[in-house]
């Protein structure tokens, strides 16, 4: 999730209403020119925090990537990313071959994707940037590639509007940092052809990654929404003093999120139950339902709650900086994957030559 804003831009979800394409049929899809398993190139489009982390991700899992990214200083924080996300990388297990010498830097996108088997579009949440970038994406790269946006919360539905090769345009959504984290959610648009969602879960899988392949177009997915509910939950508690950012940390990492490291929200509810399940559970906790712990509509960002989140999390890092936070996230986030086991399912596959 991005920092906030004063005056903070529409949520995705939002802004994507603002356009309603009619309903149309899946545009046909050109055959993959290979199967997940033989792509050995893939192109990553963005180089910023989510784009260098899926750079870092597929240089980790054995293949060849090309990156564009237009900022003048890309390629120099690209490689720093990579570099610092490296030692995390190594503890995990890298695939055969696997190197940051085999990441390419190129001067435009058209060259970035000349010879790309599948590509990641990580570009700002912008949608008119979107609907462009894609649209190039699909004139200059090979027919049949399967192309991924890895949007946080625009409908392809909605992204997909200027490209004349629609059917192969997906979304492939990741979470920060996608070296690290598993999850992908996938799912495609009204003009995405079924074989492109097939295709893309099956190399996502092949990559290293545990896919969710969604059945329908949810705007902000589906752990989006989850993890929005709750950041719009801590934002009131921090704007109407009734805890502070330190309190809402610690009341996640030390209850609910040790448990839901090896459990998800619903099945942890479940047995909430005891033996009766979620039957019981729902028959004894269900009224609360309507009690008022949860105000899911967004508070005013305005300049006191800004000023107090950022301050609040300068204290919550006493003092250690973005790199030490990172990498003490990464150890911690390896520490966790190891205890349940989850290491040795993310060394199965790759690109390994």
């Amino acid at each position: 999730m991005n920092p906030a804003q004063p005056t903070p831009p529409a949520h995705p979800a939002q802004a994507a209403k603002s356009v309603q394409p009619a309903p149309s049929a899946p545009a046909p899809c050109a055959p993959a020119p290979c199967t997940p398993e033989d792509v050995r190139r893939v192109a990553c489009v963005g180089a910023g925090v989510i784009g260098g982390g899926w750079v870092a991700h597929f240089l980790a899992r054995g293949y060849d990537v090309t990156a564009w990214d237009p900022a003048a200083d890309a390629e120099q924080k690209l490689r720093r990313l990579v570099a610092a996300a490296w030692p995390a990388l190594e503890q995990i297990g890298l695939a055969e071959g696997a190197s940051p010498d085999r990441l390419t830097v190129t001067a435009t996108l058209e060259e970035a994707v000349s010879d790309a088997q599948f590509v990641q579009e990580s570009a700002p949440e912008k949608l008119e940037l979107k609907r462009d970038l894609l649209a190039r994406l699909d004139a200059a790269a090979p027919e049949g590639v399967v192309i991924a946006s890895s949007t946080s919360g625009y409908p392809m539905s909605e992204m997909q509007t200027l490209a004349a090769g629609a059917g192969r345009l997906v979304v492939g959504h990741p979470f920060n940092p996608p070296y690290l984290i598993p999850l992908v959610e996938v799912v495609g648009g009204e003009r995405t052809a079924p074989s492109a969602v097939g295709w893309a879960s099956r190399f996502y899988e092949v990559a290293g990654k545990s896919v969710i392949t969604m059945e329908r177009e949810v705007p902000g997915f589906i752990a989006n929404r989850l993890q929005e509910a709750l950041w719009r939950e801590a934002l009131h508690m921090v704007a109407n003093g009734e805890a502070t950012v330190a309190e809402i940390d610690a009341s996640i990492t030390e209850g609910p999120g040790l448990r839901w490291a090896c459990m998800g929200p619903m099945l942890t509810f479940a047995l909430a139950g005891g033996e009766g399940g979620m039957a019981h559970m729902l028959d004894h906790f269900g009224p609360s339902l309507k009690a008022p712990w949860t105000r899911l509509e967004a508070p005013e960002l305005d300049r006191e709650l800004y000023d107090a989140v950022v301050r609040g999390c300068e204290e919550a890092a006493d003092g250690r900086t973005i790199a030490e936070l990172v990498a003490e996230r990464d150890r911690g986030v390896i520490d966790v994957m190891r205890a349940t086991g989850r290491l040795a399912e993310r060394r199965t596959e790759g690109a390994a030559k």
